[in-house]
């Protein structure tokens, strides 16, 4: 999860906290359940690019899939390493190595399954990058990218009554705007998307929405029975218009079919 000219390390507290609170679970658990609801039973060799501290990397080799996750920040690469190694029964799963979405040292077709959750919204556009992940995806296995949703920019800024703001981007329908961590995200549609897939030999599945009720709830750390009924809510939305137009974020899922 980071550009080319930042190091994500520094925002890293700001990150963990999120992750650990509602938004941040609601983003996890739902785009883990859709990648491992579409990996099946198998085990699967997996890349997950700008893994940041390592939270889908542990979630899949929990699951029993090979992972290997690449970062640009060296802060957070030593995050994630010192999560692997507070697990040990998963550690042998997981390779972490220090890498450019850009310049991924991988053969093609490497991989079954292909992460990128978090970054490219940080990046120039999202062409360049679609097409260096596309090309190590193995026939039959997925693309998964998660990133700012165009479609619903300003709507957490209405939500959160910042109106002169979100006014502002509602009306000029631009796609970037600053995010919680203080830094300028850019969006894409979900068109877009299945788009740069089609243009890299891979089939698009079904998008989702995600986190479409809470985005706007910073500070929210709901107790667990509330968190479940909310994720349940937010998983039935996920998949269904006119509701996942309004997620925050968009989990593109796109899959390379078998060749005879």
């Amino acid at each position: 999860m980071t550009t080319a000219s930042s190091d994500f390390a520094s925002v890293g507290a700001g990150y963990a906290a999120y992750s650990s609170g509602g938004r941040g679970r609601l983003r996890h658990d739902i785009t883990a359940r859709r990648v491992l609801a579409e990996l099946g039973d198998s085990p699967a060799r997996i890349l997950d690019v700008g893994c940041g501290d390592g939270e889908m990397v542990l979630r899949l080799a929990a699951a029993g899939h090979q992972v290997t996750g690449v970062e640009k920040s060296l802060g957070m690469l030593g995050s994630a390493a010192e999560r692997v190694a507070a697990v040990p029964e998963i550690a042998e799963r997981v390779t972490l190595a220090e890498g450019d979405i850009y310049n991924l040292p991988f053969d093609d077709a490497s991989f079954e399954a292909v992460l990128c959750h978090g970054v490219v919204m940080y990046l120039p556009d999202s062409v360049a990058a679609v097409a260096h992940l596309a090309r190590l995806v193995a026939d039959g296995g997925i693309l998964s990218v998660l990133t700012k949703n165009q479609l619903a920019v300003g709507v957490r800024e209405a939500l959160s009554g910042d109106y002169e703001s979100a006014r502002a981007q509602i009306e000029s329908g631009q796609a970037a705007s600053v995010g919680n961590l203080g830094i300028t995200t850019r969006g894409d549609t979900p068109d877009h998307l299945d788009d740069l897939a089609l243009a890299n030999g891979l089939t698009p599945l079904p998008w989702q929405g995600v986190r479409i009720f809470h985005d706007h709830r910073n500070d929210w750390v709901p107790a667990e029975r509330e968190y479940q009924a909310a994720l349940d809510v937010e998983w039935a939305a996920s998949s269904r218009s006119p509701y996942r137009e309004l997620g925050r974020l968009v989990h593109a899922v796109a899959r390379r079919e078998v060749t005879a």
